[in-house]
């Protein structure tokens, strides 16, 4: 950069100097033999007493030791300094170090060695190439408030002021003092030299200008002879030119041709080139780039957000553009923006539902934070509707309750009736009843009137309120909008089952008859109706038609053949036809030796020979009832019988066996203690009375001197019972169960007792008295005391204290509906004790069983497929999950839906897997865990298509909106790190680290 450092004085004192081997050293000096003069000049210092000679000899030995680098060298030349401080050589050797440092591009050195300078000893020609030198120095070390003191005083120099002017424009440059570096540069008048280094930056500070017309000339002119990284930096100077020009076009080539800072793009690289493509139309390539900007939160990443999101709607992609706009509206950079990103939001929300925020809450904030908006109407109508789309009614019921003026009488009406439906399907029959007479207080629209009367009336029934329920299934008969509601296809169904209740058997059989008549498509309810129009002729002794109708029930498709058979044996006893009964009834414990009702079969079947006089046939079937069905409360009753053929039959021994056997077996029952009481003729009439005596003596249920006091407590407890007044009848029940342990009325009391706390909703208070009438067994009560128990541990989790109930329930019940419960309890809780081959074994017992409804179906079907699941038999897990998909509602179908969603990402069907959580997400949006599980998905499907912003996008919203779910929360953030990980190494504004 600098002149040559060897002055004219030296060359004089060569031929000047009288010292021979100082001559000689200087010569060898001048040649840069530095080691050798080296050598020489300290000879010369040792030998000399010249002050001058000295001096100047330690000041070359230093020089040269500088030159060679040599370790030490300049504590060499501190030393000469110090210990020769009025030689004429000390100014020279600060400059002459300084300069050499300079030479050999050690600028830090040098600039330490031009600070010891004294400048006011300089020649002018020194001065200048110290000031150049200097402030160079102080420019390569970015020292540029320095640098330009020093430079701006050779501005003026033929020597340095082209040089200079360049550095002091670099250094405006570097400082975005664009205006300030033109004219420096324009000032150059050695154009020839810095040509090359001039237009490259000429061409970025025009485009940092404004000057973009300019920059293009420029940097089109710089292409041709430009290394590899200009040209990259050109590209981008030409691309964005044209961008900021709006000639998006002209743009793209040139934005796509930059390489990036170190190989690396930022957010605003790939914000222009995306919005290039945007701007031409060219929606998917505008997304390949605007998707690659994640974690941005600057204008220009709101900006490529919102735009982001308008290339995702042109293509229909409206899940995505949802997320898009929500980014767009969470940054301040642009209010505008922000407030239209929002109202896109919102309206997106509401059209395809929303994963991370309930959709009535987003609409809701809208309102508050845009109380003003013109799009306030249309909000305020989409939040209301949002409420009736997901189902919300209960929230939809609260808002118009605060917000009348939100939506119409009429849309209140239908709120309100659609909370009665589905407080009703909860089996909240009360809340249901007032939530239709809510809606029949504000009806407007005459069909939804019409609906609210029949499902109002359906509560009443459920309710046991008959007459009320008669009383809206006739408004709703006499309302003309009924007949074009789906509502009256059942109405006959429900009307005849409710006179049916009312015991009104002539107009329940009308009604069945005109349902019958009408051939409904639901095979089902057609078999039912049958079945209870023969009950109704059968009720009314009208046995001929009965039997023709239990034929009709016995031909069709339907359940319930069993009992259609039993019932048709019966009739024909009725009218006479003993024989034909007794051939029916032989045929239904053959036809149906599964059937609940073989026990009844059996055990009629007896009581039909007995009353024919063929005792032995009679007994014969008594006895196969107490053998195959131990704990059928008809036993004891069979027990009975064979007692009292035998005591007819004056065979007094073999009576009092059977009658002993039910005072053993089935003590407390009514059985038994009818057992004793003939049990006490026989030995009347053996003249055995003392027997007798010893025998009840040991009986503890039989208190035969407390038996008046017994009977008095027990009728008083019963009359508040009968007289509906439940906490009196309650204290009663106590009383006698505390004062008659072993009363006669034992199990009626504890029955009775259990059934007032249950209805009362003390379930827990009611469970002791169903386990006691639960553990005699063989009694009317057990069957329903039984199934209680198991509700009551059931509802409370305690599969392990129901077990032995459920098994015992699923082997002795009578009621198929007790079976099927306990069969399906039975299958959850083996699942809960992770016995998968049990569980599988159960649900398909439970899918085996007719006319079970889809609920139950859907348990089964979800327990198979969670049982393959977890012995890894994904295949049966498939299967099962899709049947489900079909049938279920709530959690089981947000379930279902996330499997479907699962298993189409493990197939690669990445597309169709993000639709399935779609669905999952607007359909089951209250079922958080299955929507954050299935927004997994998503962004694994997202990342799999190539769209890392969507992929991160909706990991971060997992992170933020899914706390309650740690392990979810915790597998988004171990992907998101990958992501963010794997995007850093083509994207500079990613910290795969943090935000």
């Amino acid at each position: 950069m600098g002149m040559s450092i060897y002055g004219y004085s030296q060359k004089t004192e060569i031929y000047t100097h009288k010292n021979k081997d100082y001559v000689k050293a200087l010569s060898l000096y001048n040649d840069k033999q530095y080691q050798a003069s080296q050598a020489v000049f300290k000879e010369v210092a040792k030998s000399t007493d010249d002050y001058e000679t000295k001096a100047n000899s330690h000041y070359y030995i230093a020089t040269a030791a500088i030159r060679l680098n040599q370790l030490g060298a300049d504590k060499l030349m501190e030393r000469f300094v110090e210990d020769y401080p009025t030689s004429t050589k000390r100014n020279t050797a600060y400059l002459d170090v300084a300069d050499y440092y300079f030479e050999t591009g050690k600028y830090p050195h040098a600039l330490k060695w031009y600070a010891k300078v004294d400048q006011s000893s300089m020649s002018r020609k020194d001065k200048e190439r110290f000031e150049f030198n200097n402030g160079y120095a102080l420019f390569s070390s970015k020292k540029y408030k320095d640098a330009e003191r020093y430079l701006n005083r050779v501005t003026n120099s033929a020597t340095y002021g082209s040089q200079a002017k360049y550095y002091l424009g670099y250094i405006a440059y570097e400082q975005d003092n664009y205006q300030e570096a033109n004219e420096r540069f324009d000032q150059i008048t050695d154009q020839d030299e810095l040509k090359e280094k001039l237009s490259y930056y000429q061409a970025d500070m025009n485009f940092k200008l404004g000057n973009f017309e300019k920059a293009i000339a420029l940097a089109k002119e710089q292409l041709p002879k430009a290394d590899r990284n200009e040209v990259s930096e050109l590209n981008k100077i030409i691309g964005e030119s044209y961008f900021n020009l709006k000639q998006y076009n002209n743009a793209i080539p040139y934005l796509t041709e930059y390489k990036g800072k170190r190989g690396k793009w930022s957010n605003t690289d790939y914000y222009l080139l995306g919005y290039s493509y945007y701007k031409q139309g060219d929606y998917a390539n505008g997304i390949d780039q605007f998707n690659n900007i994640i974690d941005g939160d600057n204008s220009v990443s709101q900006n490529a957000y919102y735009h982001l999101a308008e290339c995702y709607l042109k293509l229909d992609k409206k899940q995505e553009a949802l997320n898009a706009f929500k980014n767009a509206s969470q940054m301040d950079y642009s209010e505008e923006i922000k407030k239209d990103a929002y109202l896109n939001y919102a309206r997106l929300s509401y059209e395809i539902g929303n994963a991370y925020e309930p959709v009535p809450s987003v609409l809701t904030k809208y309102l508050e934070t845009y109380p003003d908006s013109e799009h306030a109407k249309e909000i305020q109508e989409l939040l209301v509707d949002s409420y009736i789309t997901s189902k919300n009614y209960k929230g939809a019921l609260e808002l118009l309750e605060k917000n009348k003026n939100y939506a119409s009488k009429e849309t209140y009406q239908k709120v309100a009736f659609y909370r009665g439906v589905e407080l009703f399907l909860e089996q909240d029959y009360e809340s249901a009843l007032e939530a239709f007479n809510l809606s029949l207080d504000n009806a407007e629209e005459p069909k939804f009137k019409a609906r609210a009367n029949f499902w109002k009336a359906e509560s009443l029934y459920l309710l046991n309120k008959f007459d009320d329920a008669l009383v809206s299934f006739v408004a709703f008969q006499q309302n003309p909008m009924s007949v074009s509601t789906d509502e009256n296809k059942e109405l006959d169904y429900n009307l005849a089952y409710t006179y049916f209740k009312l015991n009104d058997y002539v107009k329940a059989t009308s009604y069945y008859k005109k349902y019958t008549d009408s051939k409904p498509e639901d095979e089902a309810k057609l078999n039912d109706a049958y079945l209870r129009l023969g009950d109704c002729y059968f009720v009314t002794s009208k046995y001929w038609p009965a039997i023709e109708t239990y034929n009709i029930a016995l031909k069709n498709r339907g359940g319930q053949k069993d009992y259609a058979a039993y019932q048709r044996a019966l009739s024909y006893g009725f009218v006479g036809k003993s024989d034909t009964k007794i051939s029916e009834l032989k045929s239904f414990v053959t036809k149906y030796s599964k059937s609940t009702l073989k026990d009844d079969a059996l055990y009629e079947l007896g009581n039909t020979y007995i009353k024919l006089g063929n005792e032995d046939l009679g007994l014969q079937a008594y006895n196969k009832l107490i053998e195959e069905y131990k704990g059928s409360s008809l036993v004891p009753r069979a027990l009975l019988r064979q007692g009292l053929v035998h005591y007819n039959a004056s065979r007094n021994q073999q009576a009092l066996a059977k009658f002993k056997t039910v005072v053993r077996d089935h003590a407390k029952t009514q059985e038994a203690i009818q057992a004793v009481a003939t049990a006490k003729l026989v030995y009347v009439d053996l003249g055995k009375v003392d027997e007798y005596a010893n025998w009840v003596k040991d009986l503890d249920f039989v208190e035969v001197t407390d038996s008046e006091l017994d009977n008095a407590t027990y009728e008083s407890a019963e009359k508040q019972f009968i007289e509906n007044k439940t906490d009196a009848a309650i204290r009663g029940y106590e009383n006698y169960i505390k004062e008659f342990p072993n009363g006669s009325h034992i199990l009626d009391a504890n029955f009775k007792l259990a059934q007032l706390y249950f209805g009362k909703g003390q379930k827990a208070s009611a469970l002791p008295y169903y386990k006691y009438v639960a553990d005699q067994g063989g009694t009317e009560f057990t069957e329903q005391a039984i199934a209680r128990v198991c509700e009551i541990y059931i509802g409370d989790n305690k599969y392990t204290n129901a077990f032995p109930y459920l098994e015992k329930l699923e082997q002795t019940a009578n009621i198929k509906q007790n079976v099927t419960f306990a069969q399906s309890n039975l299958m959850k809780g083996y699942y809960n004790q992770k016995n998968y081959s049990k569980t599988i074994a159960y649900a398909e017992k439970v899918l085996a069983t007719e006319s079970i409804d889809n609920r139950i179906k859907s348990d089964a079907h979800i327990m198979i497929a969670r049982s393959a699941i977890k012995t890894n038999n994904e295949t049966k897990a498939k299967e099962a999950y899709a049947i489900v998909q079909k049938i279920a509602t709530g959690e089981r179908g947000a379930e279902a839906w996330y499997y479907n969603a699962y298993f189409k990402h493990k197939e690669q069907d990445y597309e169709g897997s993000s639709e399935a959580v779609q669905t999952l997400v607007k359909d089951f949006s209250g079922y958080k865990e299955w929507a954050g599980k299935g927004l997994l998905i998503m962004a694994k499907n997202y990342y799999a298509l190539g769209d890392a912003y969507q992929a991160n996008y909706i990991l971060e919203n997992i992170i933020k909106n899914f706390a309650s779910y740690p392990d979810i929360v915790a597998e988004a953030q171990t992907e998101q790190r990958l992501i963010k990980t794997k995007e850093a190494r083509s994207n500079s504004s990613i910290n795969p680290d943090g935000n």
